[in-house]
């Protein structure tokens, strides 16, 4: 009796096992064709954000640990995406300070203004030059990069990629060129870093096995 009743439990906990396992079509979906990815050599993992988005502002707790905690062939890639004129001017904004060298110090706390207390609008570009200045960053070295050659291309770019991974709203995840986790399904923010680990270890396995004998 004992013994039977150990092997149900163990036939009990492997089925839960495989429930938990991410469906293709339920926790994620997988582009008819693939995409390029810019990060050469490594696993990319794209987050799909805006810096209006209450959501993307209470993912960035759960995503900011597991982003380093990340395996070493494996790196994160924000893209603001991008539905409309607004959108697009908060792009702006991300790439001009990625330009200068201020998103590691600047990404969080521009988070932080946009949603706590008198609100920044980002798409406001003498507002969010204000705030800028507050901060000590050259407000003369933003505007030249916010109105430059190269900005403007990131901003297209991001445009299209919002349409090529098909996103339909953030935070939005994508893995590899291939993959994309289906928020719809998604319970928690927790679940969501989850699935993206599955779909990075599914990507790793998938490289492992096209990569020629020696």
């Amino acid at each position: 009796m004992l013994k039977r009743f150990a092997l149900g439990l163990a036939l009990i906990f492997a089925a839960g096992l495989a429930q938990a396992q991410p469906a293709a079509g339920v926790e994620y979906r997988e582009l008819s064709t693939p995409l390029s990815a810019d990060t050469a050599g490594k696993i990319e993992v794209i987050e799909f954000f805006w810096y209006g988005c209450p959501h993307c502002y209470h993912f960035e707790p759960v995503l900011g640990p597991w982003v380093k905690a990340m395996p070493k062939d494996t790196q994160l890639r924000r893209i603001p995406a991008i539905f409309n004129d607004e959108w697009a001017q908060g792009a702006r904004a991300y790439y001009a300070l990625e330009a200068i060298g201020e998103i590691p110090r600047l990404h969080k706390p521009l988070f932080d203004a946009v949603h706590q207390g008198p609100r920044l609008n980002v798409a406001n570009e003498a507002a969010l030059t204000e705030w800028l200045g507050k901060q000590g960053v050259d407000t003369k070295k933003f505007a030249a990069a916010y109105r430059s050659f190269s900005v403007e291309g990131k901003v297209k770019r991001a445009a299209q990629l919002t349409q090529a991974y098909k996103i339909e709203g953030v935070p939005s995840m994508a893995v590899n060129g291939k993959y994309v986790v289906i928020t719809d399904n998604i319970k928690s923010f927790d679940q969501m870093v989850e699935v993206a680990d599955y779909l990075i270890e599914r990507s790793r396995n998938e490289g492992s096995k096209a990569a020629p004998k020696k």
